[in-house]
């Protein structure tokens, strides 16, 4: 029997980057485990990153897609299409203008659009669970809104945290507490809240102590299989060492700390440097190509830019490290990048400059890892140079195989579909 879930997901493809890659992966194998998912998300907008070949998933997935649009900046710049991204300084004037003037996110205005149609879907059809993805978490208070009318089990997934995030600004003590009154009332409606991390369950529990146990559940970010099938590796011109960042760098992450450090190594043992290429996939962006330049390594980097997902992984594959960073930011303990399950699916040995928690969780069986302090020049150099004597004699480490598997997206997504059934059940 083919059950219906409604998912409530404003970062959805043709749109890029990693906020898109749980939900789109999870409604891919939704069909496996007998969950025929509608996807209720925005129509045309204009952002940083497009990608076709990820709707193509979709599209080959056979998923019903209901479109809204209007009501946010995002609908109201559409016309410009792909944008280009601000630098970090712009950024967080806007961010700080966003969280002034809207609570919880500036996505309101789309929900309030989005609700409509989500109204007509759910008087059209029977739907067995409400399923929604945050942020934005005012499609949250949108999905809570549609439960109590409907009375629908509701399934709250936390990407990243709501309350005192590594991204929040509370202007006033108004904006902390309507976050946080928000927040309270959405987990008091869930039927079951799931999690990227045990971090984020913990601060959850912690915060909001009515909830038990067993009500968060841990569904890690993960990879799909089907992106490294039939991808053969970039043929190489020369022997030298090829270390990759993929992704994107905002406040909580800076390439300079790594740039540094290799800095060093040219000035150290330039005959080292000179078999070494640093790769960026993503956004590598103005004021990091500007350190770039100012440490004259400009011919030891490559930008690739943001490509298309399988071409990104392509460059993964072909990589022999992958580097990783975060910084320092408060509550960045809970920070777990999806991003990094695709360094884990490529099976890579990865250099990690993180701090204490999730992330390093993570990567400590992983079996193939360099922690390093994040901040730590020497560090890093040093484990630079580690690394490459290791990669001249063919010993770089192979991760636990064991390990990978456990973040495959199907695997995930069918624990996902049990928690489905779980809330039916409860709500018999």
């Amino acid at each position: 029997m083919m059950h219906k879930v409604l998912v409530i997901a404003y970062y959805f493809p043709p749109m890029g980057l990693s906020g898109v890659q749980r939900t789109l992966k999870f409604i891919k194998y939704f069909k496996n485990y007998n969950w025929e998912p509608t996807v209720l998300t925005t129509s045309d907008v204009g952002y940083y990153a497009h990608d076709n070949t990820l709707l193509k998933e979709v599209e080959d997935a056979d998923v019903k897609i209901e479109r809204v649009g209007g009501g946010e900046i995002n609908s109201l710049i559409k016309k410009n299409g792909t944008i280009k991204i601000p630098g970090e300084k712009l950024r967080k004037v806007l961010s700080f203008f966003s969280q002034t003037f809207f609570i919880p996110d500036n996505k309101i205005g789309w929900t309030k659009k989005a609700i409509v149609k989500a109204r007509e879907i759910l008087k059209r059809e029977k739907f067995d669970i409400i399923f929604v993805t945050a942020p934005p978490f005012s499609s949250v208070n949108m999905a809570v809104e549609l439960k109590k009318e409907f009375n629908i089990p509701l399934v709250i997934d936390y990407r990243d945290l709501w309350f005192e995030s590594y991204f929040s600004f509370y202007p006033t003590l108004f904006h902390k507490s309507m976050n946080k009154k928000m927040e309270y009332n959405a987990l008091r409606a869930s039927d079951k809240i799931t999690v990227t991390n045990r971090i984020i369950k913990e601060k959850i529990l912690n915060t909001y102590q009515f909830l038990s146990f067993e009500d968060v559940t841990i569904l890690s970010h993960g990879f799909d299989t089907m992106d490294f099938e039939g991808l053969e590796p970039e043929k190489r011109t020369n022997n030298r060492m090829i270390i990759s960042y993929s992704g994107i760098f905002m406040e909580y992450n800076t390439p300079e700390y790594f740039l540094r450090a290799f800095k060093k190594i040219t000035l150290e043992k330039p005959e080292i440097a000179a078999n070494i290429e640093l790769h960026f996939i993503g956004f590598l962006r103005k004021e990091n190509m500007k350190i770039i330049k100012k440490l004259q390594i400009e011919e030891f980097v490559k930008d690739f830019g943001y490509i298309e997902h399988k071409e990104a992984v392509r460059k993964l594959i072909s990589s022999d490290l992958l580097w990783f960073m975060i910084g320092n930011r408060k509550n960045i303990d809970a920070l777990l990048p999806g991003k990094l399950f695709e360094y884990v699916g490529s099976k890579k040995p990865i250099i990690a400059c993180v701090p204490e928690g999730a992330a390093k969780n993570s990567l400590q069986k992983y079996g193939a890892t360099f922690f390093t302090n994040p901040f730590d020049i020497n560090e890093i150099k040093n484990v630079i140079y580690k690394t490459y004597e290791l990669y001249k004699t063919n010993s770089l480490p192979k991760p636990d195989e064991e390990f990978i598997q456990q973040y495959r997206r199907d695997i995930i997504t069918e624990q996902l579909c049990k928690e489905f059934q779980f809330c039916m059940k409860t709500e018999v």
